[in-house]
């Protein structure tokens, strides 16, 4: 091998690297982007369905079918943003009416009533409180600065939701942007073979996002009715609150549980803990409990297993892998990503005899 070989050699593995480089680069500047291409692919396959609906069943034309869903999709999310306006407005006009020495006081109560309730010291508990009271310790300017963030925020945040509905109706209206857009890069042997995967993805993955919806709605449902039971306010945006975060595999429970807990304890400072407050926490519990059991031993290894066509054991060791390997958003990516993957080996491996095991419940 000569000196010019390898140099040449030297200089395409040089090229080769800042191309892949300045791709990474690009990728991360345009990573709004892709957020908006990603959500507004989410929303077009939970809409979709709907707009075949409107399509067959009503006989509506693909731009009236498209713009009702469209419409319908924003109503739902401004619904829920509604929920929380009026939360958001009493807890504004408590912060501007806040007494502060009164309000550490009724924390300090409780402090000290959890400490009878578990037989500790209150004198040796109370220079602990002093020294790491919050309240006294909170640096207040801080809060401009937060609603001035918040408020730059609002900004993008309306050219983010204007960007994903734009997005969403074209993906809605012509689905063949997005294939097409993808076929480029794909060689014209592979082309029928990839055009099958991906109508076989989109069907899996709007029966998976529309299960999610649905498993969602039955927590939701559950824990209204346990708040509304044992009379915590702002029942409804605390169930959903919950219901949402439980969309984090196995780790989202725990975080609902303790922010079911915290909020139904300062729901009620103004009561005895021992009378009030710890038995409507251990009401609360259980409701939460019979919520997750109905939602672990049926909504999701029902809905789940039936709209990806996976088992059950199979899906949870998916998520514990990419929750492992990726982290949080692993886990909440990983079932999508595996149906992806599922579809795609079975289509180009078909002689395959591992993937011919896992993938025999598709069709």
């Amino acid at each position: 091998m000569d000196s010019k070989t390898i140099a040449n050699g030297i200089v395409k593995a040089v090229l080769s690297l800042t191309g892949i480089a300045a791709l990474i680069y690009f990728i991360y500047e345009i990573r709004s982007v892709i957020g908006y291409l990603v959500i507004a692919a989410v929303l077009s396959l939970i809409g979709r369905p709907l707009v075949y609906f409107l399509r067959r069943k009503l006989r509506f034309n693909k731009l009236l079918a498209v713009i009702i869903t469209i419409v319908l999709l924003l109503g739902i999310f401004l619904g829920i943003i509604s929920l929380f306006v009026p939360l958001i407005v009493d807890q504004g006009h408590n912060l501007a009416l806040l007494d502060i020495e009164k309000l550490e006081a009724n924390v300090e109560q409780i402090y000290y009533q959890i400490l009878d309730f578990l037989n500790v010291s209150r004198e040796i508990a109370h220079d602990n409180f002093e020294q790491t009271s919050f309240l006294k310790n909170f640096n207040y300017s801080l809060i401009p600065e937060f609603l001035n963030n918040v408020i730059s925020g609002l900004g993008s945040f309306g050219i983010g939701l204007f960007s994903v509905l734009f997005i969403t109706f074209f993906f809605l209206k012509d689905a063949w942007v997005l294939e097409d857009g993808i076929l480029m890069f794909v060689p014209d042997e592979n082309v029928i073979r990839v055009r099958k995967s991906m109508t076989m993805i989109k069907d899996l993955l709007s029966r998976y996002f529309i299960g999610l919806l649905l498993q969602l709605s039955i927590l939701f449902v559950i824990y209204t009715i346990v708040l509304l039971v044992v009379g915590i306010q702002n029942a409804v945006v605390i169930a959903f609150l919950c219901a949402v975060i439980n969309i984090i595999p196995y780790l989202g429970p725990l975080i609902s549980a303790v922010l079911m807990v915290l909020l139904t304890m300062s729901s009620n400072l103004q009561f005895d803990f021992t009378s009030v407050i710890l038995p409507k926490t251990i009401y609360v519990m259980i409701g939460f409990t019979i919520g997750q059991l109905v939602d672990n031993f049926f909504s999701q290894p029902y809905i789940f297993s039936k709209s990806v066509k996976s088992h059950p054991l199979e899906i949870f060791l998916v998520i514990i892998i990419a929750g492992l390997v990726f982290g949080i958003i692993g886990m909440i990516a990983a079932v999508p990503a595996y149906t992806v993957i599922k579809v795609i080996a079975k289509e180009f491996l078909p002689q395959s005899k591992l993937v011919r095991t896992l993938t025999r419940g598709l069709n």
